[in-house]
């Protein structure tokens, strides 16, 4: 144990923390340093540390790293039940009621919201969305094909609306279910944009973050995966299209009713009074319909009359009369009678836009802003209320029951316990983007384990298939076998998807990308952002770009960058597993440069763009609220609310405030050493303003 004299600087008081050692014998000092020491410093040299105050013991000893996945113990700091009297115990019931309102209400705007943002989606991009679709010809490669069902899925934020423009595109011979298969595949990806925003809105708190974030992409990493193992499969064998085929000509389907409409029961109602959609126009404007293309998205009219009667039209020649009983002429002109269709206007819609005329960009712009503040405002809410209501023996009580497995050897029919309760909850809600927007927040607060999202994330994929079938056998008579041979492509892709990256332990490999993805988003925040844009719009609009260039084109750019991402994981592989069989310099990346290798230079970067525009903006808003904060409450103009930002930086650097550190040490770098709050190698320490 080291004695006090070694610290140099530091000032002990030996009445406080050190205790006599007067009848033990002195430790031997060592012969280098005996030369050096007065006869002060063989007094002291008596004396051992408490093994509380041990520099050793501050410094040296090694901490325990906490897993950052591990869930969060939500411990309950109020007071207990037991020990509340009768009005106390009264009030915490009210409270409970009041908070489980409070979480049904903001969890109805949420699902509202989503609803929301899916219109603005529709009407910033859906017209573009529909000229995608535009050009069938070029349908027939399935890569284009993939990448063109993930853009307009992400344009208009619901796999439902651009499946069912490719039925209406299958049923009108426009497209043949071959070429529609891989558009099924990628709006299966670009569904899965939705909880990845929502795990954007968890971004203040960076364990949260991880998890939320981590959960969200474990769906894009599932999707993506599949797609990139059974789309080649699919080209080379089409075993989709022929299992489909075979269910569909074995079973004689008539016409059902309308598909069930659970969740939209409840939040219709609200939606509507926002804004409502005209969503033929897209399938129109799919289908080439010219007129369709002037037509607006926003609804006016939603009550109209059709009625058909006989009119006396002009045709060319006698030949083009619909019977020679109903065939004249009055020397100029052929007439004849047909029966002419015309629509007659009633009521108009009852929602915000409906006489503001203005443009499709317009509303769906305002509507894009006022959703994401009230998604990102519900979240934070419900973050809240669940943060409060989830602690102590409810929290401990929720975590088992949904992340406990079966006793053994049951164990491992839990997943697929969670794949049905998924299926189950996507069925009841009609949309996967919504319950898996739902589980994010869960996932974030600790409640929800990655691993037991995962199957319940496979269950929702299963159960909005389920939701599109029974759409099918609601279609009418002209597009009810091709609407629902492509929905059973989809479920069987799903399935297929599941039987690869989930029964096997080893083959989970969403989870370890996701958890991967995670901590470099939880480290770098600016990463997640950087993802969604790379994932989900730039690398879909390349390969559309090069694939209009044509295939030698895209051969050739795509076949060498192919290579080098294969290189590269088979080099990562080996280094990991078997860095012995590599030459010495390609054991690890510091042969590349560092820009290459790592994220913190990128992270300068963008820390310096962000951090100026911040400052800017923080100025900004300090000089006017504080100005205001001024004039309402008096203050004088020595207040520190008077001064900008830039003032206020300059004070802060002329100014020296020690941080409160142990008594034991005078020396403040020492001190802050100890506690672990500087490097040793920084020899200033920080200003606080008071």
């Amino acid at each position: 144990m080291a004695p006090w004299p070694e610290l140099g600087d530091a000032q002990p008081n030996p009445d406080k923390y050190l205790e006599g050692a007067a009848g033990q014998q002195p430790t031997a000092p060592d012969k280098s340093k005996e030369t050096n020491k007065n006869n002060t410093e063989a007094s002291v040299t008596k004396i051992e540390l408490l093994p509380t105050y041990s520099t050793a013991t501050l410094i040296d000893e090694p901490t325990e790293v906490d897993d950052p996945w591990n869930l969060p113990t939500l411990q309950d700091s109020g007071i207990k039940w037991s020990e509340r009297d009768t009005k106390g115990k009264i009030l915490c019931f009210f409270q409970g009621i009041g908070r489980l309102i409070l979480l049904l209400g903001f969890l109805y705007f949420f699902v509202c919201s989503l609803d929301i943002l899916s219109s603005a989606f529709q009407l910033v991009g859906g017209k573009m969305a529909g000229q995608f679709f535009s050009n069938s010809s070029i349908m027939s490669n399935p890569l284009l094909g993939l990448v063109i069902g993930v853009l307009v899925t992400v344009l208009v934020q619901s796999s439902s609306t651009s499946t069912s423009i490719v039925v209406s595109m299958v049923s009108s011979s426009l497209l043949t279910v071959r070429a529609a298969i891989p558009i099924i595949m990628g709006a299966n990806i670009g569904t899965s944009i939705t909880n990845t925003i929502v795990a954007l809105m968890q971004v203040g708190d960076r364990s949260e973050f991880r998890r939320a974030f981590a959960g969200a992409t474990v769906h894009d990493f599932f999707n993506w995966l599949s797609v990139l193992v059974l789309l080649p499969v699919e080209v080379a064998t089409h075993y989709l299209e022929i299992i489909t085929q075979l269910i569909v000509d074995s079973f004689h389907f008539k016409n059902g009713e309308d598909a069930p409409d659970l969740l939209k029961v409840i939040t219709k109602p609200f939606t509507k009074l926002i804004v409502q959609l005209d969503k033929k126009v897209i399938s129109q404007i799919a289908m080439n319909d010219e007129k369709a293309k002037n037509k607006s998205l926003v609804k006016i009219w939603c009550k109209t009359f059709t009625n058909k009667t006989q009119m006396n039209v002009t045709v060319p020649s006698t030949a083009n009369c619909t019977s020679p009983s109903l065939c004249w002429t009055d020397g100029i002109q052929n007439w004849t009678m047909k029966n002419v269709t015309y629509k007659e206007n009633i009521a108009k819609c009852q929602h915000i836009f409906v006489n503001f005329h203005l443009p499709d960009l317009a509303v769906g712009t305002i509507l894009l802003i006022l959703s994401l503040l009230v998604l990102c405002g519900c979240l934070i809410m419900i973050v809240k209320i669940l943060g409060s209501v989830l602690k102590g023996q409810v929290a401990t009580v929720i975590k088992k029951t949904i992340n406990t497995d079966f006793p053994f050897p049951f164990a491992w029919l839990t997943g697929y316990l969670a794949i049905l309760v998924g299926a189950g909850m996507t069925f009841i809600v009609q949309s996967s983007s919504v319950f898996t927007s739902a589980l994010t927040p869960l996932i974030g607060i600790g409640v929800i384990t990655i691993e037991r999202a995962y199957p319940l994330t496979l269950g929702s994929n299963i159960g909005t298939t389920t939701t599109a079938i029974l759409a099918a056998l609601a279609s009418p008579g002209n597009a009810l076998r091709s609407s629902l041979q492509i929905a059973l492509c989809h479920f069987f892709f799903n399935i297929s998807g599941i039987l690869l990256w989930y029964p096997i332990p080893f083959t989970r490999l969403p989870i370890r990308m996701a958890k991967g993805l995670g901590n470099i988003s939880a480290k770098y925040r600016w990463f997640a952002v950087f993802y969604l844009i790379i994932f989900f719009f730039l690398i879909p609009l390349t390969v559309f770009g090069l694939s209009l260039a044509g295939w030698r084109v895209l051969v050739g750019v795509g076949v060498p960058v192919v290579f080098v991402i294969i290189l590269v994981l088979c080099l990562r592989l080996l280094q990991s597993r078997c860095p012995r069989v590599l030459p010495k310099k390609l054991q690890n990346w510091n042969f590349l440069p560092l820009w290459m290798r790592s994220l913190k230079p990128w992270d300068a970067v963008v820390s310096k763009f962000t951090g100026c525009f911040q400052m800017r903006c923080c100025c900004c808003c300090c000089r006017v609220c504080c100005r205001a904060c001024c004039l309402l409450c008096g203050c004088p103009k020595c207040c520190r609310c008077s001064k900008c930002c830039e003032d206020l930086e300059e004070a802060q650097e002329g100014q020296d405030v020690p941080v409160k550190a142990p008594e034991t040490f005078d020396n403040i770098t020492i001190s802050r050493e100890a506690q672990g709050e500087v490097p040793a190698s920084d020899s200033k320490t920080e200003c606080t303003a008071l």
